[in-house]
């Protein structure tokens, strides 16, 4: 007979689970998200993880011979089908397909999971959830960037973070487009690998040295690897470094003819002055290097950072990259007119790998009380209590062996990191009592015992 080969328990690479404190968190940030963005006006949406291939198109990849390298595609009976790689091109979908019966502009809000086959390390993974709020339709884009800002801001605040500990970015594509043409770089394969080169400014190991080499032949990594540039002439990228520099929009305006660059700098400009009517135009700055990687966005762009150290699981500080980033779009695949869309996405992930190394957020956990058994023969009594306990609001659980010693039940207790145990014998049920043994107190102290009548009301004093 042929030995049945087993399986090795593991997970693919650029893949996780999630468990315990972990998953709280993660949970309690996608609570506090969501009324956030219900909070501005956002109702949800679900859409389909799969979508037809040709719906999801190619603005991720960086490969020119694989356009699809980084999307995961299967074969559904000779049909292509793909992962979604985000939430945008879903949402572009839908929203073309029912545009006359939603509300013009349609504000919608989704979480939920998107895959991309690329490298993973320092919080990224190839599959990880999003949050993304959009605005869609016919709209003042100076207000609607402007609430998109508001929310970035108020939702991070609500999620423990302090205005210093990170900071709002806002560009606009025209900016570098008028650039780009002012340079007359006009091939469109050239034009993406400039702005993929600009983007990659704020990445580890790049800086301005990085972005210079990407934008002229090639840029070799410290492994050795080696990235194909822009092939710009030294002239042309000098223009673009010397923009990259300037952080102020009054100097930028100066240094400028390009009517598209105006463009994009009185845009900005514009926004400033809106938010100014909010809370948080404090915490945005402009930044021209923010420029996106994918290709879809058209105007405003929006980046947020955190201001504080982040370290990965050997306990070197690294770069987690953008916790909040999107911008303005227009959604073109589809027939007919094209329409106006600009939105945020939250990588809740990414956000809650952060959040969990500063300590800050306390887990709202409300640990169950443990019902120990001590004999069998009273199991129905052990079941009144637990009824009891959870009729009154109280997460509780009753060990699910009756034949364990005490101390095995109260080991299972300490492994589950949980406060509180029912201990009751004959001797309590008897004198219609209840023993609490508090599993955190010291020892000689931790265990009272009380009337039965006294139970819920003794149990809320220490949970």
């Amino acid at each position: 007979m042929k030995e049945e080969k087993k399986l090795i328990s593991s997970l693919p690479n650029g893949f996780q689970d999630s468990w315990g404190n972990t998953l709280f968190l993660k949970k309690k940030l996608l609570k506090i998200i969501e009324q956030s963005f219900i909070k501005f006006g956002f109702s949800p949406l679900e859409t389909s993880p799969m979508e037809y291939s040709s719906v999801i198109g190619n603005s991720l990849a960086e490969d020119e011979e694989n356009p699809m390298a980084d999307i995961f595609t299967f074969d559904d009976d000779g049909t292509d089908i793909s992962l979604r790689y985000d939430l945008s091109v879903p949402l572009a979908r839908f929203y073309s397909q029912n545009y006359l019966n939603l509300p013009n502009p349609y504000k919608r809000f989704q979480i939920g999971t998107v895959f991309r086959r690329e490298k993973p390390g320092n919080g990224r993974y190839k599959s990880f959830d999003q949050c993304d709020c959009d605005i869609i339709g016919k709209f003042d884009i100076r207000q609607a960037n402007s609430e998109l800002i508001n929310v970035i801001a108020s939702t991070l605040i609500s999620c423990g973070l302090k205005k210093s500990e990170f900071v709002i970015s806002v560009s606009n594509r025209k900016i570098v487009q008028g650039l780009m043409d002012q340079l007359k770089i006009v091939d469109e394969k050239q034009k993406k690998k400039v702005l993929r080169a600009i983007d990659k400014l704020d990445k580890p190991g790049f800086g301005l040295k990085g972005v210079e080499e990407l934008l002229k032949k090639e840029r070799r990594d410290a492994s050795g690897a080696v990235t194909k540039g822009a092939n710009l002439t030294d002239d042309q990228v000098k223009e673009i470094i010397d923009i990259l520099k300037i952080k102020d929009l009054k100097e930028l305006s100066k240094k400028t003819d390009n009517s598209l660059t105006k463009e994009g700098i009185k845009e900005l400009e514009d926004l400033f002055e809106i938010l100014k009517l909010g809370d948080f135009a404090d915490l945005v700055k402009f930044d021209p290097s923010k420029i996106r990687g994918l290709d879809i966005y058209t105007g405003f762009i929006v980046e947020t950072n955190l201001n504080f150290e982040v370290k990965n699981s050997k306990g070197k500080v690294v770069d987690p990259g953008s916790i909040c980033s999107g911008g303005e779009y227009l959604v073109t695949k589809f027939k007919g007119d094209p329409f106006l869309g600009t939105g945020i996405s939250i990588g809740i992930s990414r956000l809650v790998w952060c959040l969990s190394q500063k300590m800050q957020i306390e887990i709202d956990e409300q640990k169950p009380v443990l019902v120990c058994i001590m004999d069998e023969k009273y199991l129905d009594k052990y079941y009144e209590l637990l009824n009891i306990l959870r009729n009154n609001g109280i997460n509780s659980e009753i060990f699910l062996e009756s034949n364990k010693k005490l101390s095995k039940q109260l080991d299972y207790a300490n492994r589950r990191d949980l406060n509180l145990a029912i201990i009751c014998g004959e001797n309590e049920f008897k004198e219609n009592k209840i023993t609490l043994k508090n599993l955190k107190g010291e020892k000689g102290t931790n265990q009272v015992s009380i009337p039965k009548e006294n139970l819920i009301n003794e149990i809320k004093k220490l949970i």
